[in-house]
């Protein structure tokens, strides 16, 4: 089984190094990393999520297996602050909070409230920090707004605007990674080409071009649509190496986590049962031997 060794993947520990700490951009946040410059050298794992629930969507197997060899894996959490006061939401905004279930009343900022509730939920149940930067969901970015449908936001093209975030992210990334410079960093793959899954993915090969290790993980649930993950492989253009992470012993806690983002599982899901065998499901049919499961990363060659 081409598992990852403890030397060489997502679950290994890193060697110290002093590096000198450099101030950036403070964001809000919770948890263990309340800001940027809480990201300290004790983090030598660091996930970046698009949104509060990719994650432990797609790499929570590999969260429990590291916080249960002592290791101190961050999220970063990059569209996760509410839109600039007073933004009117489009009505593609305004439907998906009803699909989400939230309170109409409270707006954007009550959505976003609800969703850190379920991201803090989850993370702490996997025992892992988490810090969430202020960019907006790109369902509320623009006015007018610049994604009105689910398949601009879904499949589309990023915004030429938005190409503004990518530049600010990818700075920030390497302005950690030169303090942290032993970090190994987890990003979208950008399957199902989600635009801000996309804006992240592009952030962190900046990462990848100044040396980083760098593994993409898997966006689930978009990899479970057919031919999904080849074609943004072939789309990005880049030699990739498939790497594994046996998680089977954590597989009921990525479920239970991810049963926590209770506003996020009729879009994406259906329902609760859809969502623990479908992660089931693919965890196992990534190499199908009886009672393995596994997340599987990718790294540029």
């Amino acid at each position: 089984m081409n598992t990852l060794s403890q030397k060489e993947g997502p679950c290994a520990q890193t060697p110290r190094k002093d590096a000198p700490f450099i101030p950036t951009l403070k964001r809000q946040g919770s948890s263990g990393a309340k800001v940027i410059n809480d990201v300290v050298r004790k983090y030598r794992h660091i996930f970046l999520s698009p949104h509060f629930d990719d994650v432990v969507f797609s790499c929570g197997g590999t969260l429990g297996v590291q916080v249960s060899s002592g290791l101190h894996p961050l999220v970063i959490t990059v569209f996760g602050g509410p839109p600039p006061a007073n933004t009117p939401l489009s009505p593609f905004a305004q439907r998906l909070h009803g699909q989400w279930g939230t309170d109409p009343v409270k707006g954007a900022s009550g959505v976003i409230e609800t969703r850190r509730k379920e991201d803090a939920a989850a993370l702490e149940y996997l025992q892992a920090d988490y810090l969430w930067l202020d960019y907006s969901d790109a369902i509320y970015r623009g006015n007018p707004a610049y994604y009105t449908s689910e398949r601009e936001v879904i499949g589309g093209n990023v915004h030429s605007a938005d190409e503004a975030i990518e530049k600010q992210l990818g700075q920030l990334l390497l302005d950690l990674q030169s303090r942290l410079p032993d970090a190994v960093w987890y990003a979208p793959l950008g399957i199902g080409r989600h635009v801000d899954h996309q804006i992240v993915c592009s952030a962190a090969d900046r990462l990848v071009q100044s040396g980083a290790k760098v593994y993409f993980y898997e966006d689930f649930p978009y990899v479970l649509q057919d031919g999904a993950l080849q074609k943004r492989i072939e789309e990005l253009g880049t030699s990739y190496e498939p790497n594994l992470v046996e998680m089977s012993e954590f597989l009921p806690a990525r479920q239970e986590a991810s049963k926590m983002y209770a506003s996020q599982i009729i879009t994406n899901f259906g329902s609760q049962e859809d969502l623990v065998q479908g992660i089931d499901r693919y965890t196992y049919g990534i190499r199908p031997v009886e009672t393995v499961h596994l997340e599987r990363y990718w790294v540029a060659r």
